[in-house]
């Protein structure tokens, strides 16, 4: 299990912001864009490619490994999946921002982690 002291706290507040701002903008410019029942019909398909584009950038953004943030973000997305099914989506974003942030505060730390400085 990862510790803070494993972390670069920089990057996991940093992660945390952009992640969560990326996912808002993305949720609400679709949700003015298209009809309720796009989602009804494609949300399972949208909803996950939305969220690894935002992790995309937000790798990018913080100069980690896009490749290694993106497998952060599949794994963080796995709460988020099951939150859908429980009926608390937004819970569900919540919980996956955290562990998506936590995954590339580790992976900061990782030799590789940090594309360039």
């Amino acid at each position: 299990m990862a510790t803070m002291a494993t972390m670069d706290r920089s990057i996991l507040w940093r992660a945390a912001a952009a992640q969560l701002l990326l996912v808002a903008v993305v949720s609400l410019a679709l949700a003015v864009m298209l009809p309720r029942s796009f989602f009804d019909d494609w949300g399972w398909l949208t909803g996950p490619a939305a969220w690894l584009g935002c992790a995309a950038l937000t790798a990018w953004g913080l100069h980690l490994s896009v490749r290694g943030a993106l497998l952060g973000a599949v794994l963080a997305g796995i709460p988020s999946a099951l939150a859908v099914v429980a009926g608390v989506h937004w819970l569900g974003v919540t919980v996956a921002v955290a562990a998506f942030a936590g995954w590339c505060a580790w992976l900061a730390r990782r030799p590789g982690g940090v594309v360039w400085t």
